[in-house]
């Protein structure tokens, strides 16, 4: 027999071998991903993103776009209300449209007053200008905060006036005095004023009686006619047909219209009593003048003498 030829050992079977593939335990690296270079962003973009932002930045936007769409929202948050009544969310009232002079009448029982705060607060075309502030009641009593007040108001530019708060039971002439003792009003301020709101217990022609005694008295002294402020019903019920020669100051709150006729001699309408105005902590009666700016400096006090 032919020697035995031994069998050729089997040929190496070939692998791929893959980047550290080889190596126990390690995932084979990720293919790495062809990214493709942004191109620049063309000069027509440019210029279009540069003029947006020129818009967005520039007072125009703010001044006459923000303002329009404001206008636009309170246009709509008033469909259906009256549009001579608007309210003034700033103020938390609504205020009549057809005046454009404002102001509020304070005494002690708003505490202390930051006038300059409520001189700087303004909605659209709403600001307080003048300000009424009680000095005296009856024959004794003084306002605590009046000097302050009196005092304060004036130097942050609100026009001022001072008014009495009468007693029908008390003597008129002496109340007057007492007043005017009181109050030293000057040039450019606003009238006396005489609040009269209860009988007190006094017959209606008493009380006309005293009060004008109280009006004639500050009429002679100071060579100012004094105003009356009251409430609409007292005034129809009691003063109506009596003191027609005095401008009115009237109170008749929440209507968009003060109901008197068209012949009542009136300057003032406090239209509200729960004003939130800044630097003052509690409610304030808002007021509105009957006339504009012309008619405004004409009632102020042109030139007192000493009395």
């Amino acid at each position: 027999m032919p020697p035995l030829v031994p069998p050729k050992p089997p040929a190496p079977r070939k692998t791929t071998r893959t980047a550290k593939s080889a190596i126990p335990g390690k995932r084979p690296a990720a293919k790495r991903k062809v990214t493709k270079k942004k191109k620049p962003l063309a000069m027509e973009w440019k210029i279009a993103i540069a003029g947006l932002l020129l818009v967005l930045l520039s007072p125009f936007y703010y001044g006459y776009v923000i303002k329009g769409f404001t206008s636009t929202w309170r246009w709509i948050k008033d469909w259906g209300q009256d549009p001579n009544y608007r309210t003034y969310s700033s103020f938390d009232i609504r205020i009549p449209k057809k005046y454009s002079i404002h102001g509020i009448d304070v005494s002690y029982y708003q505490g202390k007053i930051d006038w300059k705060k409520v001189r700087a607060m303004k909605e659209d075309e709403v600001q307080v200008k003048f300000a009424f502030i009680k000095a005296t009641e009856g024959i004794l009593s003084v306002d605590p905060y009046f000097q302050r007040n009196w005092r304060e108001a004036a130097k942050a530019g609100i026009i001022c006036g001072a008014y009495h708060f009468f007693r029908p039971q008390k003597s008129g002439e002496w109340q007057a005095k007492f007043f005017l003792q009181t109050v030293k009003f000057e040039e450019g301020d606003l009238p006396p004023v005489v609040d009269i709101e209860q009988l007190n217990g006094v017959a209606p022609a008493n009380m006309r009686k005293e009060l004008q005694e109280f009006i004639s008295y500050v009429e002679k002294r100071t060579k100012v006619k004094p105003m009356i402020y009251s409430g609409l019903t007292f005034y129809k019920d009691y003063l109506k047909g009596h003191f027609d020669e005095y401008p009115l100051w009237i109170a008749h709150y929440h209507q968009a219209k003060l109901k008197v006729s068209s012949d009542t001699n009136w300057s003032f309408w406090q239209h509200s009593d729960k004003a939130r105005i800044t630097g003052i902590n509690h409610v304030v009666d808002f007021n509105a003048f009957n006339g504009d700016s012309t008619a405004f400096e004409r009632l102020r006090i042109p030139r007192i003498l000493s009395y």
